[in-house]
């Protein structure tokens, strides 16, 4: 599974206020490059990078906690941020193309004024959206008239051949 990239941002940020002031453009450019190189598939050195700093300057209290907490999730998902892999085949290493679609295949949909949905019913009707922006939705209606053809008139559907 990949790890969503923009976790892994709010982690350097984190990182990067513990070295540079908040909207600084040395936050930003620390940011930058340790994303740059993560995305290059250099994770480990990032958090070799890291794991120096707190000794190099000798960091305690806060700031180390934070450190070693960035160090740390960056460590344990490595596996999961092979970003230059995933980008050469094309996969998506964010979400927003998922929200996105949630955004226009549910939410504009299921919030319009006046709607009122119990779970069953707003299941259904995510689905027929689904099928809908799919481009399936005349295949399935011929479905669905077939299994309830079939579901009322178990005998005749059994008998006549399509």
């Amino acid at each position: 599974m990949i790890l969503d990239l923009m976790h892994v941002l709010e982690k350097l940020w984190k990182a990067a206020y513990v070295f540079h002031a908040e909207g600084s453009l040395q936050a930003d450019l620390w940011v930058i490059d340790r994303t740059l190189r993560i995305l290059f598939g250099e994770v480990g050195q990032v958090v070799k990078g890291i794991r120096q700093s707190i000794t190099k300057r000798g960091l305690s209290g806060p700031k180390r906690q934070t450190l070693n907490a960035v160090a740390n999730y960056l460590y344990r998902n490595r596996s999961r941020m092979r970003y230059n892999k995933y980008l050469a085949n094309g996969w998506p290493i964010a979400s927003g193309p998922v929200e996105g679609a949630c955004k226009n295949l549910i939410k504009d949909r299921m919030e319009r004024s006046g709607m009122r949905w119990t779970e069953q019913m707003a299941e259904a009707i995510v689905q027929l959206r689904a099928i809908y922006l799919s481009g399936d939705f005349d295949r399935y209606w011929q479905f669905h008239i077939d299994q309830d053809q079939r579901r009322l008139y178990p005998v005749a559907s059994a008998v006549v051949p399509k």
